[in-house]
């Protein structure tokens, strides 16, 4: 039976969907455990990587071009960015950053995987692959954003500003997931979509993504 996008959209995310234990931060961040000094470096390393993915996405965007389903979606990524890296200043600031540390921050290798590799799914990926993985990725990503910033508000006293840049991933976006799925859709209709390779895409995202994390605690 031929499956619709959206039913390949859920069976990839529940296929992708991390491990628990592959992300040992956000609990300690949800318990009020982790230091301020290691959100601080997620400031910092956020900072470095919202404009890489944000010029990734418009780059898969203008590959697109004959793809309006793909396009649409990249389009409001790249977007969303602009919107995470106006909110991502007031966290900073609550976190202890200055301008003046910020310039002076060198990133850390492991956090910047990611990003680095969504910088070569825009080169390499076929628009249609690189939805359905950077969608699957995105679930985890908003269910981390969602707990710290509940866990910013009640173990740290942040204000609703410094919280502002994980509410706005945390948030439901059923307009973008209708793109998506109408991206998907027309992959599949015409052939452009490779599920194994989206599969393998995903998986190296979702390994990047708890990089990440593991590197806040102890960096590499």
């Amino acid at each position: 039976m031929t499956r619709t996008a959206r039913e390949l959209m859920e069976t990839i995310t529940r296929e992708l969907a991390p491990d628990p234990r592959s992300n040992p931060l956000v609990p300690l961040i949800a318990r009020g455990e982790a230091g301020r000094d290691t959100l601080a470096v997620l400031a910092l390393e956020q900072s470095r990587v919202i404009p890489a993915d944000r010029r990734a996405f418009q780059y898969l965007a203008d590959r697109s071009t004959d793809q309006s389903g793909a396009a649409a979606y990249f389009t409001a990524l790249a977007g969303g960015e602009d919107l995470a890296a106006a909110r991502l200043d007031a966290f900073a600031a609550a976190c202890g950053v200055d301008r003046e540390r910020a310039a002076a921050y060198d990133p850390l290798p492991g956090c910047q995987a990611y990003p680095a590799y969504v910088a070569w799914l825009a080169l390499n990926a076929a628009p249609a692959d690189a939805v359905l993985s950077v969608t699957a990725n995105f679930s985890a990503w908003g269910g981390y954003c969602a707990t710290i910033a509940r866990a910013l508000r009640t173990h740290y006293g942040f204000t609703d500003e410094a919280c502002a840049f994980f509410d706005l991933f945390a948030e439901p976006a059923p307009d973008l997931d209708r793109t998506a799925a109408e991206a998907v859709q027309d992959g599949l209709d015409t052939g452009r979509l490779d599920e194994s390779l989206a599969r393998r895409y995903g998986h190296l995202l979702q390994s990047y993504e708890s990089l990440f994390w593991r590197t806040l605690l102890r960096p590499v």
